[in-house]
């Protein structure tokens, strides 16, 4: 105890000046085209990877109230896969608002008339549920075949899950 007493107290150590932390504005960020080919990817995974580039998750100037992410182009969304017992079992609801108006329909009828939503519902789910994540979701464009109009934007190909 005395040993103590008689150590003499040190002063304390100035604290370090951080760095600033640096936050993206609307103007700043350049969006990228991207293309991507369904054909045979898995449904959830391919989701998942689209979610993270729309929201530009995967750049270093990200910010979450600002919205950093690129445009990315699906094309053959009738080929995506998906496994075989959902199928059957996987079932997408629409409601109209209207009493009894519930519309219920198996992945392989929304497969054969609009393979579009089925990408579109199974990113929108994987967005943060904001006001950001309408305006993320309008740089997803899905298309059918493999024909797309955006030729104009040069797209780079890019394979999210190889």
């Amino acid at each position: 105890m005395a040993a103590s007493a008689t150590a003499k107290k040190s002063k304390p150590t100035p604290k370090p000046k951080g760095f600033k932390t640096f936050v993206a504005k609307p103007g700043e960020v350049k969006a990228k085209w991207y293309v991507v080919d369904a054909e045979g990817q898995t449904l959830g995974r391919l989701a998942s990877a689209i979610a993270v580039k729309l929201m530009g998750k995967d750049k270093a100037v990200y910010t979450r109230h600002i919205d950093t992410g690129d445009f990315v182009v699906v094309l053959n969304a009738e080929k995506v896969a998906i496994a075989p017992r959902k199928r059957t079992a996987k079932i997408y609801r629409r409601y109209s608002g209207y009493l009894g108006g519930l519309k219920k329909e198996t992945f392989e009828e929304v497969q054969a008339s609009k393979p579009e939503r089925i990408i579109e519902q199974a990113v929108r789910k994987m967005l943060p549920k904001n006001l950001l994540a309408k305006q993320m979701l309008s740089k997803l464009k899905v298309y059918r075949g493999a024909e797309h109009p955006h030729a104009a934007q040069k797209p780079e190909p890019w394979n999210p899950l190889g």
